[in-house]
């Protein structure tokens, strides 16, 4: 059926394509029978209805994610949520405030340290389950920029210091967290103030005695010397801010007496250091003699660029390893076809707009160099809201490295950095939530992030949906029970359609049309994809 359909569908839209980027060309299969859960492992539980994208525009394709679609390849497939096995929900999240999480930044450190000292995690792997971050493919039909590359002179260089900083930020918070209970001590015992310190988060309690504990390996402490010097600088600074803060406050008139002025200098500690950016992590340069060197490049996938197309072979043996090692498909299993079907096939339209982003919109690779090979590559299309992440796959030899978690993290920062020219997009969707399947769960961690509701499609923050689907693995998240949804279809009239290599609106098709009527069909294609996307798509009827 989708081959009879591709053959009418393209012809039409050659014909449409003269004006400049194509309308969007899609058939319609309606709801389909359930086949085999990767998830639950059930042979029939998962539900879907599906359709074949033809052609696409990237606004189109975002307002259908934006209803819950999802693509794999040029097939477009939205699950039907209060019947299948493992209720999947569109999950976002929002980039501009990410804040990495302390298993996130062990993740980017790693990275770090193996780049520039070749060091190498000796623990367990520590891969999440973002191996293959969602569930789909990638390419495009038309053309534009042929390629976009993160080029090293973009990045923001850190100091020796800095970097020795960064990789030792987790030695250097337990160190600090001493120096503030020493520091504590001291207080008490010069009587500043009757009032108890303000307990440190995280820390130590109060009658932890630090002078009495036993002194740590590797740190070379030796109980019958002195304190460190650097305990002892941070003292002398602190003293020295005090006594700037009592300065600043004379010279604005305070009236406190001394005693509220000692409170206020115990009580005002300094600021603790500014968390790190994201971009502190990732966007790195290194010496030349480092050990080893990371290039990422950003390449579009359709119309192939000729990057694309002189690391085509080297990609797609990477692709096979990692289908063979991870997934355990057998040799024969992950051919070219199968490569470019999934992940090199793609329905958008390749555009261009001035105040979007220099690489234009549609589908790409995103390619991990490493001392000058591949061994990563992230599948995405770049929306007018978002980069929507499709698919990764790398070279097992390096799992050690965390691929998914870092290529996820990286993905973030390219969405901040976009966001730099095209200022309405600014989210990351990581495809689908199943928070029925444990090792699906991952997803969550990166807040703040949003979940759609599958009845009125508005975004809610997971905070507010985990303590639902605890009870249920099917929820509405909207808590408006009288909310609707508001993309509806109001008149089936004014669908398009796209019939004989003319296109109409529904209500004269059904006019000229012979035999039964398909009006229940195209009342459900309609109610799934919006008023606004069924008025701009052509349904494609043969």
């Amino acid at each position: 059926m989708a081959a009879g359909a591709a053959s009418g569908g393209a012809g039409a839209r050659g014909a449409m394509a003269a004006g400049g980027i194509s309308p969007s060309i899609v058939e319609f299969f309606g709801g389909e029978d359930g086949y085999r859960c990767g998830y639950c492992r059930s042979d029939t539980g998962n539900l879907s209805h599906g359709m074949w994208a033809h052609s696409m525009t990237v606004q189109d394709y975002q307002d259908l994610i934006d209803r819950g679609w999802r693509r794999s390849g040029k097939y477009i497939y939205k699950p039907i949520m209060n019947q299948t096995c493992c209720p999947q929900y569109t999950i976002r999240c929002q980039a501009l405030h990410f804040q990495a999480s302390k298993s996130h930044k062990k993740v980017l450190k790693k990275m770090l340290k193996f780049i520039s000292k070749g060091d190498v995690s000796k623990g367990a792997n520590e891969e999440e389950p973002m191996e293959s971050h969602v569930e789909g493919a990638a390419a495009c039909d038309f053309a534009y920029r042929s390629e976009f590359r993160v080029a090293q002179s973009e990045v923001t260089p850190l100091s020796g210091d800095h970097m020795e900083r960064v990789e030792n930020e987790d030695k250097d918070t337990g160190e600090a967290k001493e120096e503030v209970n020493e520091q504590k001590e001291e207080s008490r015992s010069l009587q500043i103030s009757t009032d108890k310190d303000t307990p440190v988060p995280g820390g130590p309690s109060h009658s932890a005695k630090i002078a009495h504990a036993p002194p740590k390996p590797g740190k070379g402490a030796d109980l019958s010397k002195p304190p460190c010097r650097k305990a002892k600088d941070i003292r002398k600074e602190r003293k020295l801010q005090k006594l700037l803060q009592n300065q600043a406050c004379a010279l604005e008139g305070s009236q406190h007496q001394a005693g509220d002025q000692r409170v206020l200098s115990q009580n005002s500690k300094p600021k603790p250091n500014q968390p790190k950016a994201l971009e502190d992590f990732v966007f790195v340069s290194f010496p030349d003699d480092a050990p080893h060197k990371l290039e990422v490049r950003v390449v579009r996938s359709s119309p192939p660029s000729s990057q694309f197309k002189a690391t085509f072979q080297e990609s797609y043996q990477v692709y096979k390893r990692y289908q063979m090692v991870i997934h355990k498909d057998p040799p024969d299993k992950p051919t070219v076809h199968q490569f470019t079907r999934f992940l090199c096939d793609s329905p958008l339209e390749a555009e261009d707009a001035p105040n979007g982003p220099d690489c234009g919109y549609g589908s790409f690779h995103q390619q991990y160099w490493l001392d000058g090979k591949i061994i990563a590559v992230g599948v995405i299309d770049i929306l007018p809201y978002c980069v929507s992440s499709v698919y990764l796959y790398y070279d097992p030899d390096y799992s050690f490295l965390s691929l998914g978690v870092y290529s996820a993290l990286r993905e973030i920062a390219f969405t901040r950095q976009l966001h730099e020219k095209a200022p309405d997009l600014c989210f990351y969707y990581m495809g689908f939530y199943i928070h029925s399947c444990p090792k699906m769960r991952y997803k969550g961690q990166y807040r703040p992030s949003d979940l759609l509701c599958p009845e009125t499609y508005v975004w809610t923050p997971i905070e507010q949906c985990l303590p639902l689907l605890e009870h249920s693995k099917y929820c509405r998240f909207n808590p408006d029970a009288e909310a609707v949804d508001e993309g509806r279809v109001k008149e089936l009239g004014r669908v398009r359609v796209l019939h004989k290599r003319t296109v109409m609106p529904y209500s004269v098709y059904k006019k000229r049309r012979n035999g039964p009527s398909d009006e229940a069909s195209v009342q459900q294609y309609a109610s799934l994809v919006g008023q606004t996307c069924s008025e701009r798509m052509l349904l494609f009827r043969s």
